[in-house]
């Protein structure tokens, strides 16, 4: 059992169904899944770096990136329909919970003048989405190897029912969310 799963059913559950006054544990929120997205609007012009920024995800979540293409052709950013213009990978069970362990132990404190992630990023039904603005925060990648720094957008999916809820639920696992 990983360290966010043992923490979640001793410390999480507990404190949550004391706090809403749940009548069932079913109530309690948890994590769905966490999907991780990098757009790339350079790989209309060098294709090459779409394989780069796969590589680089495939790394950072332990699982194949899906490639995602063009939904409409837009003429003035000489974008066709169907060219491939990022990926994303969508992560449950243990890998989700290794990887949000990782973002909040490891590649979080890597960000330079990190002072915890913004409490306006919630979307009204309990999802929290972040982006991070370089993706070398995170361990696996070798700097000297990464051509490009990149952007990451990163959206925790859970099962709580307003905002409130997931903001609770997410400081209770660990996630470094200020008040504003």
């Amino acid at each position: 059992m990983t360290r966010l799963k043992e923490k979640y059913q001793k410390e999480v559950v507990p404190a949550l169904m004391k706090t809403f006054s749940y009548k069932n544990i079913m109530q309690v929120p948890r994590l769905h899944k966490i999907v991780l997205n990098m757009g790339i609007g350079e790989a209309i012009q060098t294709p090459k770096l779409l394989d780069a920024a796969v590589q680089e995800l495939s790394l950072i979540a332990a699982q194949r990136p899906v490639v995602c293409k063009a939904k409409k052709s837009v003429s003035a950013f000489k974008l066709r329909e169907g060219m491939s213009i990022g990926c994303k990978v969508t992560l449950r069970g243990e890998r989700m919970e290794a990887f949000l362990d990782k973002l909040i132990n490891i590649a979080l404190p890597r960000i330079r003048d990190f002072r915890g992630l913004s409490s306006k990023s919630f979307d009204g039904r309990g999802n929290y989405s972040l982006g991070i603005r370089d993706h070398l925060i995170f361990p696996e990648l070798e700097y000297d190897k990464v051509e490009k720094s990149r952007g990451l957008d990163i959206t925790i999916v859970t099962t709580a029912k307003t905002d409130e809820e997931a903001r609770e639920f997410l400081k209770l696992l660990g996630v470094p969310i200020k008040e504003n």
